[in-house]
């Protein structure tokens, strides 16, 4: 079960603390347990105020404790949102990386002075080349029966016109990750 947040509670369990009431009865009253209110009180240096203490002697009543909040809270969601920025650009960092990547691997080994690659034996082989002719589809459960959806943007594509326009026969294969789409060699097409 998920710890129930006593943030919201903070006046409330100040006010209590000031007036001298008991981690378990501040526990029973929001329904958590004693320790979580001993933590709680420590995280936000809740203390009783000692007979010893005259600024512990002033009625819970008359302290306006919203600005003192107010601050701490404003702190906290500024750390959140620092914490989200610095995620976000490290995640940018990342697709910079690897679009750098995926474009030097595309550029071959033009420069004299790169070292020379390294060939990978077996493994699964690439058909196509660089990423210019990578588009995004939908598989469509329809109704009246299955279709596959393609970017307008296949239009555009010297392979696409040369090789797909048009009526082709074609054979689909499925397999776990993938469903692979090849034209059919028939006698008549001139592909």
């Amino acid at each position: 079960m998920a710890r129930r947040s006593l943030r919201p509670h903070l006046n409330q369990i100040r006010t209590w603390v000031r007036q001298g009431r008991t981690d378990a009865w501040i526990a029973h009253q929001l329904e958590v347990t004693g320790p979580e209110i001993a933590e709680f009180k420590e995280k936000n240096d809740l203390t009783a105020a000692s007979p010893d203490d005259p600024s512990g002697l002033v009625a819970p009543e008359d302290v306006d404790l919203r600005a003192e909040d107010d601050a701490q809270i404003a702190v906290e969601l500024e750390a959140a949102e620092a914490a989200r920025k610095a995620e976000e650009e490290r995640k940018a960092a990342e697709e910079a990386e690897k679009a750098a990547a995926r474009a030097a691997a595309s550029e071959g080994d033009e420069d004299e002075d790169d070292k020379p690659r390294r060939r990978r034996r077996g493994g699964r082989r690439r058909r196509g080349g660089s990423g210019a002719n990578v588009f995004e589809g939908t598989f469509d459960h329809g109704d009246e029966g299955y279709g596959l959806w393609l970017d307008p943007a296949v239009a555009d594509s010297g392979l696409y016109a040369e090789h797909w326009a048009g009526h082709r026969p074609v054979e689909v294969t499925i397999e776990d990750d993938q469903i692979v789409i090849r034209r059919v060699e028939t006698g008549g097409d001139e592909g």
